[in-house]
């Protein structure tokens, strides 16, 4: 019975201390995101939504991909990234068009992330639809460069090399630059020689994201993300409330119910 009794009073003890240690990692977890899209599709760099380093600035984007007979074909646009000294976030989303051709960029979304209310506006230009999702960033987090150290996978299949690039200065910002390098060998995705993806960025620390990054993959070609004409003061609040004239549908419920199935 003593025995018994015993394991009945350390098991949850265990168990409550192992959910106290995996809470205290979770809260203390870095965050880290990568920019750009290595798996075909196009994906911006990721603005964290850090308190108490307010900013407006221009991205510029160009994702160049092969066309077969050793060229290259390009698009481009720039958009416009404003942050608060909350860690409020407004984006604008402009679609991709040839590089030097006639063809007129517009913006399609607007979209502004509170990480204090964890609202996510995505507002459709077209529409003058705002659909209202779940936030998860806090601007209490920690976020650090998407690095890793070098390693191989088991059988050869992969490597992955980390190298630090020292540290510069950008559009007036302290930045460290690092470079990393995923290589998947011959066979492992049908390919005959090595599929080899780099990213190159440089992270500036007071603002907590990449003032410059570039994504150069076998399957979604290159693109580099370059913040432009930077300010640092803090922007009009104007920019992160909903233009009157737009609807607003709150999709949070359904995306819990989708979250919990």
């Amino acid at each position: 019975m003593r025995r018994g009794l015993l394991i009945v009073v350390v098991v949850p003890m265990l168990a409550l201390t192992a959910l106290a240690v995996a809470q205290e990692a979770q809260q203390q977890q870095p965050v880290r995101r990568a920019d750009g899209g290595a798996s075909g599709v196009m994906e911006s760099i990721f603005v964290s939504p850090k308190a108490g380093a307010p900013f407006r600035l221009t991205l510029h984007t160009e994702w160049s991909r092969p066309i077969g007979n050793d060229g290259t074909f390009t698009l481009t646009n720039d958009r416009l990234i404003v942050r608060d000294g909350r860690g409020r976030i407004y984006q604008e989303r402009w679609i991709l068009v040839p590089k030097g051709g006639k063809v007129k960029s517009l913006m399609t979304t607007m979209q502004i992330t509170d990480p204090e209310q964890h609202t996510w506006y995505n507002c459709v230009t077209v529409t003058k639809t705002c659909e209202i999702y779940n936030y998860r960033f806090s601007n209490t987090d920690e976020f650090v460069p998407f690095t890793a150290p070098t390693s191989n996978a088991p059988n050869g299949v992969s490597s992955h090399g980390h190298e630090d690039l020292g540290t510069s200065t950008y559009q007036g910002e302290n930045t460290h630059g690092y470079r990393e390098t995923t290589t998947i060998a011959p066979g492992v995705m049908g390919n005959d020689k090595p599929m080899i993806t780099t990213r190159e960025f440089w992270f500036a620390t007071r603002l907590a994201f990449n003032l410059v990054s570039v994504v150069d993959s076998p399957i979604s070609g290159k693109q580099v993300f370059t913040a432009t004409d930077l300010s640092i003061s803090e922007p009009e609040p104007s920019y992160f409330q909903i233009p009157t004239d737009y609807k607003v549908v709150d999709r949070r419920e359904e995306e819990n119910q989708q979250t919990n199935r």
